[in-house]
Order: structure tokens, then sequence, then C-alpha cells
């Protein structure tokens, strides 16, 4: 199917990232792919909780802020996000690309991301 009406993206999304569910944002030196792959480790590194709000044009936007702090060495940037069931484990939902986050990172940086800053859509 080419398109869907705005109305059924709404539905689609909600249905993966529920309103107000608090999930846990990620982050990734390399692609995550489908499985989560390549997530930061080291330092102060801990997915931070992440909450959504109701679907807009077939997209939800993060309704809290996240701060990463005290993060590792990453030569190759942070330029990947993903957002998990769990705090620690749990399940892969998906992700997508950073902004501002390529280029090497020292060590001790932290990374914040505002409320709205995190958006998932349907594609």
């Amino acid at each position: 199917m080419a398109l869907l009406a705005v109305a059924s993206e709404n539905t689609a999304i909600a249905a993966v990232f529920v309103p107000s569910t608090t999930y846990y944002l990620s982050l990734h030196s390399a692609t995550p792919g489908q499985t989560g792959a390549s997530e930061v480790s080291g330092g102060s590194y801990a997915r931070q909780a992440i909450t959504f709000g109701s679907a807009t044009a077939g997209t939800e936007l993060s309704t809290n802020s996240q701060t990463f702090t005290n993060l590792p060495v990453e030569a190759s940037g942070i330029p990947y996000f993903g957002i998990w069931s769990t705090v620690s484990g749990g399940t892969y939902i998906g992700g997508g690309t950073t902004t501002g986050l390529t280029g090497s990172l020292p060590a001790g940086i932290s990374v914040n991301f505002a409320t709205g800053a995190v958006s998932v859509s349907v594609s």
C-alpha cells in the first residue's frame, strides 16, 4: 500500500509507541540495524527513560528530556539512537539517526535531548 490515511498512520504508530508508556532511549556508535547492535558502553552510559505523546500526522514526539552524562570516548561519534522496552536488556523496538553527534566525541561529555527532540513516525 503506497499511502495510508493520516488516521491510519496515527493508529499504527500509537500501536507501537503507546502514548505515556515509558520506553528507554539508547545511543549507538554505528547503525543499530533491526537488533539494537552497536550500543554505546562505558563511562556512566545508561539508557534514559523516554515517553511519547499522542500521534499527529503519523508522528509521535518525546514528552520528556533525556541527558546522558560522562560518556566514553566515541571516535566515530554517536550517529544513531535506539528505543527499548527496558532500561537493560529488553526488546529493541526501533531507532534512527541523531543530529550533530558525528565525528570524534571526547570522554566525559554529556548529550542532551530536549523534550520533542526525538520523533517516531510511520514511513
